[in-house]
């Protein structure tokens, strides 16, 4: 553990990680203070496309945390610094929240019902079936398909919910074509995190509660992994996975109190 405590930067996820819905989760203040005080470098890297960074910087100061927002990367600013560089001036119809919305009008992508280059699929509670219709006829007519991340579930305030991957599975399936996922584990985002981290690989270490996003993720990366059990995988998932991280922990609070 002391190797782990004496890196020099953390990228870490959010749900399951640092909160459940909208309860901070046990040991987190702790963490971020000693990070803070020990001068870590840290960045909250999430696969939620639901808020933009100012959106979370707010989510956690209710929780009693005080983050800049430049602290926070996610799957929507990852959409949209991809479709921006794939196709300069794209335009998209979009089924997801007014982070994910934010983020792709920052990026000078415009929304078209009509005839869109893109459809692009994240996290909303406001997934229907006429907005499912819409996607798969742009999709049948030519435009590509994107969806935020792989996750299939995430963990919600009272127990795990449907994500990313559960929403653009019917357009998949309707459509008869396969999305482009850009979060975790897609190394697009994770070279990008590790930039903004500022941090060589070798003195980082990932922090997440899936083995399918981001331990994956971290170890194709290069860096130490930490999987902590306040999230989505328990122990005993551990035999499903041919790799493993370097470190298991109850939560995050386990790092400074080791």
């Amino acid at each position: 553990m002391n190797e782990l405590r004496n890196k020099q930067g953390f990228i870490c996820d959010m749900d399951g990680v640092i909160y459940h819905g909208d309860r901070l989760l046990p040991g987190v203040t702790e963490f971020v203070s000693w990070m803070q005080k020990e001068k870590k470098e840290f960045l909250f890297l999430t696969n939620s496309s639901e808020y933009s960074p100012l959106e979370l910087k707010y989510k956690l100061a209710r929780m009693g945390l005080d983050v800049d927002e430049s602290h926070f990367y996610t799957s929507a600013l990852a959409t949209a610094h991809f479709l921006k560089s794939q196709m300069p001036g794209c335009s998209a119809y979009v089924i997801g929240a007014p982070g994910l919305l934010n983020a792709l009008h920052d990026a000078g992508i415009a929304l078209n019902d009509v005839n869109p280059d893109y459809v692009v699929v994240g996290e909303t509670k406001t997934y229907n079936y006429d907005s499912v219709l819409r996607a798969v006829t742009h999709v049948y007519n030519g435009a590509r398909l994107i969806a935020t991340n792989t996750d299939l579930t995430a963990p919600g305030q009272n127990g795990i919910i449907p994500a990313c991957r559960a929403f653009v599975a019917p357009i998949e399936l309707a459509a008869k074509r396969s999305a482009y996922f850009i979060g975790k584990p897609n190394p697009l985002m994770m070279r990008t995190g590790l930039k903004k981290l500022g941090v060589h690989s070798e003195n980082a270490a990932m922090i997440g509660d899936r083995m399918d996003t981001d331990i994956i993720a971290g170890i194709e990366t290069g860096l130490d992994t930490v999987l902590v059990l306040s999230g989505v995988t328990a122990k005993d998932d551990l035999v499903n996975y041919p790799y493993r991280p370097t470190y298991i922990l109850d939560g995050v609070g386990d790092i400074p109190n080791a």
